[in-house]
């Protein structure tokens, strides 16, 4: 239920009737009077409140009006404590929306595959380097050009596609760009295998140094020292 106040109009005719009275008796064209008088209302207003009080009632089946929410505060974006790293985070995110919305506006089937490989590589290439921030330096060029230049060609490729006309321009620049897309994929993939090089290279240092290990102890390859031993540490029982 929904509930209401109603004001009670007692304490206002009090204050009339207080200015009524008082001009009856007194003359009210000197200040002194005005401000006896003033002060009588006052209290006759205080006594009206006090006697007649505001009444709260309900009702039936009426919803109370609901409050008002407060605005919510804007979530202020996720800090890494590194600027460079959240330039870049706020750099991949913007990428990815747009090419999200080139993927949803260009029709060519194709394109369209091709676009989606680019935006997961983008988004592994990105994602490595923020957990690894010592390779921020591998990816400048990708960043600072590839990565532009891919979104600028992908959107002079959709203004063309959405005019809906063919001709000579047009037509040529399309099959630039359609051309122009295989060997983007390609150095997108080239540059996610890039910033795994170091890690390749320590394991492929580990890898050999415990091959070197195992042939020396002779537990490794044919004829190993397990093997001539008849593979068999246990204890015999005889009969």
């Amino acid at each position: 239920m929904a509930k209401h106040v109603k004001k009670s109009a007692a304490p206002i005719y009090l204050v009339g009737a207080v200015w009524l009275v008082y001009a009856l008796i007194f003359p009210l064209y000197a200040l002194p009077h005005y401000l006896i008088c003033a002060a009588l209302s006052a209290a006759a207003f205080l006594a009206g409140k006090a006697l007649f009080p505001d009444r709260t009632y309900e009702i039936p089946g009426e919803k109370e009006p609901e409050k008002a929410k407060p605005e919510q505060k804007a979530k202020k974006p996720e800090t890494t404590g590194n600027p460079d790293i959240d330039k870049l985070v706020q750099e991949r995110d913007r990428a990815l929306s747009e090419m999200r919305r080139l993927n949803d506006a260009i029709e060519d089937a194709r394109i369209s595959a091709q676009i989606d490989h680019l935006e997961s590589v983008t988004r592994m290439i990105i994602d490595q380097v923020v957990a690894e921030p010592k390779k921020l330096p591998q990816i400048r060029q990708f960043m600072n050009y590839y990565l532009p230049t891919t979104l600028k060609i992908l959107n002079a490729y959709d203004r063309m596609d959405s005019a809906g006309i063919s001709g000579d321009n047009i037509d040529a620049t399309k099959a630039k760009v359609e051309g122009m897309m295989d060997t983007i994929v390609k150095a997108y993939d080239k540059q996610l295998d890039a910033l795994y090089g170091d890690e390749a290279l320590d394991i492929s240092t580990d890898i050999t140094v415990m091959e070197q290990l195992l042939r020396r102890e002779g537990l490794s390859g044919p004829g190993s020292a397990q093997e001539k031993k008849g593979g068999d540490d246990g204890i015999r029982l005889e009969l």
